[in-house]
C-alpha cells in the first residue's frame, strides 16, 4: 500500500508469519511504499514507519531468525533511506544507502540524504540507541550479513565488496527496481557477478505491483545467487504468465555456507584486497530466545544428481560444444609443435572413452589441415574382447577414413605369462599352450575369476605397441584417474590426453552430442550404439554367451555416484557426513539405498587417497571443468596421505 505504513506493517506481519527461516528480507522502503514521492516529508508518514518497525521488531521474539525491512528514517536533520534488522524483538541495527540515483526515472536525491561520513554511529529508535552505519555487520551463526539498498549494486564497486572482504558472507539488497525491457536479465547479471566477485551468497529482494503505477511498474523480482550460480528466482511482472500470482513474488532458498568458507579459503587472492578497506567494522551478534531451535529438515535447495552435467538441454548443448572446442584446442597447440609427418596413435576399443578421444582428433587434424590418415586408430582385441565392441571399433575407423590398424595382443601376453612364469587366473600353461587353447580354459572360468597381473600384461602390452607406433594421444577420464581405475605405466601413460579432465558421467554426453551435432547418418547411429555400451576394461574374458563379463560398475560402484562424490569432495571440500546428506536428496538416474551410497564413498575415499601416485605422472592434458586432478593444476597431495580423518 502506498503511505499506509500501518496497513504495510500488518501485510507484513501476516506475510514473515508463515515464513520459517534464519533471515526474512522485505523491499525498500517497505514500510511505506518507494513511490511516495513528496509525501515523504510528511511527519505522519514518518512516525507511521517508525511505529511499524517497533511492531515488526516485537513479532520476532521468541521467534526464529531475523528479519531485515526498509523504510525512511530520520537521522539529525536529514531523512535517510534505510534498512533495519530486527531480531528476538528488538531492533538490532540501521543500515543506510550509501549511493541514490537522482536520474533518468529517479528522484531520490530530493528527498534523502546519503550515507557519508558525518553519519552518527548510533540512532535513537523507539526511545533507545541502535548502531547505524554502512560499516555494520550481522553474524548469525556462521552468516555474516551485510546490507546494501538497490543502487547501492549498480555502483561501479558496490558497498558490498568492501564488507566481504571484511567478513560477510551473506549479502543482501532491498531494492526497488521498476521493470523496464530487458532489464530483468541485466538485473540477474548483476546478482550473479557481485556473488561469483565476492564469493558469497546474494539475496536481492525488489518491490512489486503495489508500488504506484503512475510512472512505473515494479515487479517483485526476488533472486538468490551463490558464489556466481543462481540457486533462486521469483516470478515477476513481465515474466510471460498471467498475473493472478502476485502472492509468489517471494523465493525461499538454502545458503551453503561450508561451500562459500572453502572456496575463500582456497582462493589466496580474495585475501589479497583486505588491506584496502577504506573502513573498520562493527560486527552485531543477532540473538533470540529460539536461537536454539533446530532448522527445518526439509532441504529447500535442488542436489544435482549429476553436477558435471548441466541438466537443462540448452545449456547442455552450449557446454558439450564448449569442452569439444576446448579439448580440440588443446590437441591443436600440441600437434602444432610436431612435424607433419607426426603419427597420431590411438588405441580404439569400441567404448567410450577412446572414441571421445579419436572425434577430439578428428575435429584437430581437419582443422590444422592434416589428412585423417595421420590418425593411426589401432585395436588391439585381447582375451577379454566382445564381438560388440571389436565390430564397433573397426565399424568407428571405418567410418571416420582414420587409418587402421588390428593387433591381436593374446600371442604376445602368452609370451610373457611364460617369461614371467605366470599361471593367468590359476590356469596351467606350457610350451604347448596356444592362444586358442587358453581362450577356451578361459572362456570356461567362473564370473568372480580375477588376477591383477592377467589384467596388468594385457594393458601394458597394448601400451607398448602404441608407444612404438606414433605420438601416443591417451584416452583415460578423469573419474578413472580419481579412482585409480588404470594400469600403471599403462593406460595411463601417453604424450598428451584429451579426456584428462573429463568425467565420465559427461564423456556419454559428449559422444551424444557428437552424435547429433558433427557427424550424420551412419558414423551418427554408430556413435548412439558406443554410448549404449556398458563401460569395461575388457580384460577378464566374455561371459558364456559372448557379452562383456567384467562391467567396472559393478566392480566399483556406479559412477554417476562416484563422480558426484568427486565434484564434492575436491571441488567443494565438503566431509563424508555432508556428502552423504547431499546424496540422500539427489535423484539419480537408478534408485540407491543409503547402504550403497554410503559403501561406494568409502570406496571412493580409500581408492582416491590410494592412488595419488598414478595421478602425480599424469601426462598433459587440457583442465576444461572447475574440477582437475593434474598435479600441475588444481590438485596436489601426497602419494601416502591417510584418508582415515576423511
Amino acid at each position: 500500500m502506498i503511505a499506509d505504513p500501518s496497513a504495510n506493517a500488518e501485510a507484513i506481519l501476516n506475510s514473515i508469519g508463515h515464513v520459517e527461516a534464519d533471515l526474512t528480507v522485505l523491499p525498500e522502503l517497505a514500510l511505506t511504499g518507494y513511490t511516495c514521492g513528496d509525501l515523504f516529508g510528511s511527519d505522519a508518514l514518518l512516525v507511521g514507519a517508525a511505529e511499524g518497525l517497533m511492531r515488526i521488531a516485537e513479532s520476532t521474539r521468541g521467534r526464529r531468525g531475523a528479519v531485515i525491512v526498509g523504510l525512511p528514517l530520520v537521522v539529525g536533520d536529514s531523512l535517510m533511506n534505510v534498512a533495519a534488522v530486527v531480531c528476538g524483538g528488538t531492533i538490532a541495527g540501521v543500515v543506510p544507502k550509501s549511493f541514490l540515483p537522482t536520474y533518468r526515472e529517479f528522484y531520490e536525491g530530493r528527498h534523502f540524504r546519503p550515507s557519508g561520513p558525518a553519519d552518527p554511529e548510533t540512532v535513537t529508535v523507539g526511545g533507545r540507541g541502535v548502531p547505524f552505519g554502512t560499516d555494520l555487520l550481522f553474524r548469525l551463526g556462521e552468516a555474516v550479513v551485510a546490507i546494501e539498498i538497490c543502487e547501492d549494486l549498480w555502483t561501479p564497486i558496490p558497498p558490498s565488496s568492501h564488507a566481504s572482504v571484511a567478513g560477510a558472507n551473506v549479502l543482501v539488497n532491498l531494492s526497488a527496481s521498476n521493470e523496464t525491457i530487458g532489464k530483468a536479465a541485466w538485473r540477474r547479471d548483476l546478482v550473479k557477478s557481485q556473488s561469483g566477485r565476492c564469493l558469497a551468497a546474494y539475496a536481492y529482494v525488489s518491490s512489486g505491483p503495489g508500488e504506484s503505477t503512475s510512472d512505473l511498474v515494479f515487479g517483485g523480482h526476488c533472486l538468490v545467487a551463490e558464489n556466481g550460480s543462481l540457486i533462486g528466482q521469483s516470478r515477476r511482472i513481465g515474466d510471460g504468465r498471467s498475473p493472478e500470482w502476485v502472492a509468489e513474488m517471494s523465493v525461499t532458498c538454502d545458503i551453503d555456507l561450508q561451500r562459500l568458507a572453502h572456496d575463500r579459503r582456497v582462493v589466496g587472492s580474495f585475501d589479497d584486497v583486505a588491506d584496502q578497506l577504506k573502513q573498520n567494522y562493527r560486527t552485531i551478534e543477532l540473538v533470540n530466545d529460539a536461537a536454539e531451535q533446530s532448522a527445518p529438515q526439509k532441504l529447500l535447495r535442488y542436489v544435482d544428481a549429476h553436477p558435471f552435467v548441466p541438466s537443462e538441454e540448452g545449456e547442455l548443448t552450449e557446454r558439450c560444444g564448449e569442452i569439444f572446442a576446448i579439448q580440440s584446442a588443446g590437441l591443436i597447440k600440441r600437434l602444432s609443435c610436431l612435424p607433419k609427418s607426426t603419427r597420431l596413435a590411438i588405441g580404439i576399443s569400441g567404448g567410450l572413452d577412446s572414441t571421445l578421444a579419436l572425434l577430439v582428433a578428428l575435429k584437430a587434424v581437419d582443422a590444422v589441415g592434416w589428412p585423417r590418415q595421420s590418425i593411426h586408430a589401432i585395436t588391439m582385441p585381447g582375451f577379454g574382447t566382445t564381438d560388440h565392441t571389436r565390430t564397433s571399433a573397426d565399424r568407428l575407423i571405418e567410418s571416420t577414413g582414420v587409418t587402421g590398424d588390428c593387433i591381436d595382443i593374446r600371442q604376445l601376453c602368452l609370451d610373457t605369462f611364460h617369461s614371467l612364469g605366470h599361471r593367468p587366473l590359476g590356469l596351467e600353461i606350457d610350451a604347448n599352450t596356444t592362444v586358442a587353447s587358453l581362450q577356451r580354459q578361459l572362456n570356461q572360468l567362473p564370473d568372480d575369476a580375477a588376477d591383477l597381473t592377467f589384467e596388468n600384461v594385457q594393458a601394458r602390452i597394448r601400451t607398448m605397441l602404441l608407444m612404438n607406433r606414433g605420438f601416443v594421444l591417451g584416452t583415460g577420464d578423469m573419474s578413472e584417474q580419481a579412482l585409480g581405475w588404470a594400469t600403471y605405466n599403462a593406460d595411463h601413460i601417453s604424450m598428451y590426453n584429451v579426456n584428462t579432465s573429463i568425467p565420465k558421467t559427461l564423456v556419454r554426453f559428449l559422444v551424444r552430442y557428437a552424435a547429433d551435432h558433427y557427424f550424420e547418418g551412419q558414423l551418427g547411429a554408430l556413435l548412439h550404439r558406443i554410448a549404449e555400451t556398458p563401460i569395461s576394461p575388457e580384460l577378464l574374458p566374455p561371459a558364456s554367451d559372448g557379452t562383456i563379463r567384467q562391467n567396472t560398475e559393478s566392480s566399483i560402484g556406479a559412477y554417476e555416484l562416484h563422480d558426484f562424490f568427486l565434484y564434492h569432495f575436491v571441488r567443494n571440500g565438503f566431509t563424508r557426513d555432508k556428502i552423504l546428506y547431499l546424496a540422500s536428496h539427489a535423484a539419480f538416474d537408478q534408485p540407491y539405498d543409503s547402504v550403497t551410497i554410503a559403501a561406494t564413498l568409502d570406496q571412493f575415499i580409500t581408492r582416491f587417497f590410494r592412488n595419488q601416485f598414478k595421478r602425480n605422472c599424469v601426462p598433459d592434458g587440457p583442465k576444461v571443468g572447475s574440477v582437475s586432478l593434474s598435479p600441475r593444476g588444481d590438485w596436489r597431495m601426497p602419494s601416502d596421505a591417510e584418508s582415515g580423518a576423511f
